[in-house]
């Protein structure tokens, strides 16, 4: 018997137990399914088992091995090989796959040095010593520690500590008269995205930055380090990009279009998203020796780390050498894209990626995610060796690049934008994946649809259902009586921001999106360190791989709906109420920023008010659509496909070419990261930032324009609704 007829009669076995007495715990006793008729609930329950059974923890185990066995960052030969084993594998399964190629600038260091040159001495190490419990820290070709897009320099200057260097940060600096001008200053990582500690930093007149990771963060304050526990060891740094992303993310010479090789660049001197100033990740250990050479003020309380000593502000009387040069060239990245054509509408794409790309090893951050969407595609590859079709093609894909700046997904996005916009259906991402509950963010019209992916699956550790897990973990977590009340709200997701690879599709294109992945349960402090390897990952999290299977699963299990639904189960009404918070809270803040009767906002809530009525009138026609059944189903699908293609268009809606004020590569008129956040989300943001920035003028055109954008969302949304009420019964 071969291998294939073997993996045939598996599935086939599988499908056959799954009768009437397992369907319960596959999907809550046949509870419904947005999108699908009641008749087709067996059927689906069925193939949903084997989505959800078929992914095997000793592959992931193996995977894991494999592809986290050595460095490979993007543009190394080590990516490389890891892309075309990953490509033999989905073509060994049957899929059709192939490798896309782009290219990117991704600066290396060729030279890095750190140094206090008074009032006494000391060389930085800038090494992450391995360790001998774990063979993995000391292999070869790893990249130093450094923060990639910064430039090159050559500065010495008195030193300054600003806290995490963000903006509030620099006020209270103000308030103390302390000037950063011509000076370097020292930032501990954390309360945002590294690349506001450079920019804000340049802002303010500095000349350098140093990055430090105390260890109150993510180290031993909070439990022994590696490798005798999970947090950051006292010379661990962490490396990462510091890329303007809030302006753009991807190749910073192709802001828009594609990196092709050969392809037209900017100069290097025109791109926005290289930082101004030289900056250098250093561990607690390195940081220490500068630290405790300040004088000046001390530190407000809320400023102070743990390490022993007295925290002082400056300037002075520390002084630091800071010396950075850096081998600017432009490199290869590799996509691994797989598809699997759809049998009924192949036009319409459903999306889910992950990236392949680490700093060094990257166990945790990304194959902990990459292995899961492996699994996840052979789990595909069996359903259809029985003869199974998806009605919409699903796309499956393995970025590169994605830690130097979401290079090789926002790539092959703008490279593809045009068929993207008309075809995308959704786009699921995930990066990391660990033990702990099963979460998500993404656009709110998916709502409903995540929450019911997540009702019919199963926490490996309780049993619960994932709805149950994450409601008991946050109870667990809970600090306060709000935490209790809103960990028992129905299941919510939150909304998306960047620092992941869904940016381009959904800030940019306007593609619904969605961020989903298990993990919570362990804190640590590997994070882009020599580290994050395999030893630390089956010790420290997902010990037995049950998560990995896990969200193989539910990942599975949520393309499959959307590439099978007859009526996409977008949700109008979810969003409508999501967004009605959103002016809530921006009617809140503008009392409170702008004074008076801070911004007029009701022709934002009129537009929600809108939207809210049009998604009742789109779930009643649904609803009423769905009763009748699949053979009418059947019988209208042609029809159904243009009524769907303008439902997922309606993400599309929230977007303009205009887009946001100083960075309109961000069209997306209610999530974008924030200015000064870099991953952390900003809803309404065109309005909220003015509104924060106490430019009322601003905050009303960019609630004309949100509010612009929501009508046109609900106008779709009603279209929609007649649409499905004019198909003849």
């Amino acid at each position: 018997m071969n291998l294939k007829t073997a993996a045939r009669l598996r599935v086939c076995a599988l499908l056959s137990l799954v009768g009437p007495t397992f369907l319960p715990t596959v999907l809550s006793a046949q509870a419904p399914i947005r999108g699908f008729p009641q008749d087709a609930l067996a059927r689906r329950a069925r193939l949903e088992a084997v989505l959800r059974e078929t992914p095997d923890t000793a592959r992931l185990r193996a995977s894991m091995r494999r592809m986290a066995a050595e460095p490979h960052h993007a543009g190394s030969p080590a990516s490389r090989a890891v892309a075309e084993w990953a490509l033999a594998q989905l073509r060994s399964w049957g899929l059709e796959a192939r490798i896309d190629t782009s290219e990117a600038l991704m600066p290396v260091p060729v030279m890095r040095r750190l140094e206090l040159v008074a009032p006494t001495t000391y060389v930085a190490r800038l090494a992450e010593p391995a360790i001998p419990e774990d063979e993995d820290t000391g292999d070869a070709g790893q990249l130093p520690t450094f923060n990639a897009y910064s430039p090159d320099g050559d500065v010495t200057a008195e030193l300054v500590y600003a806290n995490y260097g963000l903006p509030d940060d620099y006020d209270e600096l103000a308030r103390r008269g302390i000037d950063v001008r011509g000076r370097i200053v020292i930032v501990k990582y954390g309360g945002s995205w590294r690349g506001i500690k450079p920019k804000v930093a340049a802002e303010h007149g500095a000349v350098g930055c140093i990055i430090y990771s105390d260890p109150r963060d993510d180290g031993y304050w909070g439990d022994r380090t590696y490798p005798q526990g999970p947090m950051r060891p006292e010379m661990g740094a962490q490396r990462g990009s510091v890329m303007d992303m809030p302006t753009y993310p991807g190749d910073p010479l192709t802001p828009g279009w594609g990196a092709r090789p050969g392809g037209r660049k900017l100069p290097r001197d025109s791109a926005q998203t290289i930082a101004r100033i030289p900056v250098l990740p250093i561990s607690y250990g390195d940081a220490l020796p500068f630290l405790r050479a300040l004088g000046g003020a001390v530190a407000p309380d809320e400023w102070k780390g743990a390490l022993p000593i007295t925290y002082h502000i400056g300037p002075g009387p520390a002084r630091v050498h800071l010396a950075l040069q850096f081998d600017w060239q432009v490199r290869p990245l590799y996509a691994v894209i797989a598809r699997i054509p759809g049998a009924s509408a192949p036009d319409q794409w459903v999306i889910h990626g992950n990236h392949h790309d680490a700093w060094v090893n990257g166990a945790e951050d990304p194959v902990s995610g990459a292995i899961a969407l492996l699994e996840t595609a052979r789990s595909f590859a069996e359903l259809r060796r029985t003869g199974w079709r998806p009605q919409r093609t699903i796309v499956l894909a393995l970025w590169d690049g994605e830690e130097w700046g979401l290079l090789g997904s926002t790539e092959w996005a703008e490279a593809n934008a045009d068929a993207l916009r008309t075809n995308a259906v959704a786009y699921f991402n995930s990066d990391t994946n660990e033990r702990g509950p099963l979460g998500a963010s993404g656009s709110h019209t998916l709502e409903t649809f995540l929450r019911e992916v997540a009702r019919d699956g199963r926490d490996p550790q309780s049993g619960k259902d994932e709805v149950e897990a994450r409601a008991d973990f946050a109870l667990s977590r809970a600090r306060s009586a709000r935490d209790s009340a809103e960990a028992r709200l129905p299941f919510r997701i939150g909304a998306l921001g960047s620092g992941s690879d869904y940016t381009a599709f959904i800030d940019h294109l306007g593609i619904a999106s969605v961020d989903m992945r298990h993990g919570g349960a362990q804190d640590d402090g590997i994070y882009h360190s020599i580290y994050d390897t395999y030893t630390f990952y089956a010790r420290f999290h997902d010990t037995t791989f049950a998560y990995g299977k896990a969200q193989a699963g539910a990942m599975g299990v949520a393309l499959l709906r959307l590439a099978d639904a007859p009526i996409l189960p977008f949700s109008f009404s979810d969003a409508a109420a999501t967004y009605g918070r959103y002016a809530a809270e921006i009617d809140s803040l503008a009392r409170q920023k702008l004074g008076g009767n801070g911004l007029d906002v009701t022709a934002v809530r009129a537009a929600v008010d809108s939207l809210a009525a049009a998604g009742q009138r789109f779930d009643w026609a649904m609803n009423l659509a769905l009763g009748r059944g699949t053979a009418w189903l059947e019988q209208n699908r042609t029809a159904l496909a243009a009524i769907n293609r303008d439902v997922y268009q309606s993400e599309r809606d929230l977007t303009d070419d205009a887009g946001l004020p100083r960075r309109p590569w961000f069209r997306h008129r209610l999530y974008a990261p924030g200015f000064y956040t870099g991953y952390g989300v900003k809803t309404m943001p065109g309005i909220r930032e003015a509104v924060e920035q106490r430019d009322a003028a601003q905050a009303a055109a960019q609630a004309q324009l949100v509010s612009a954008a929501i009508l046109r969302m609900a106008a779709r949304a009603d279209r929609a609704a007649r649409d499905l009420l004019a198909l003849r019964p």
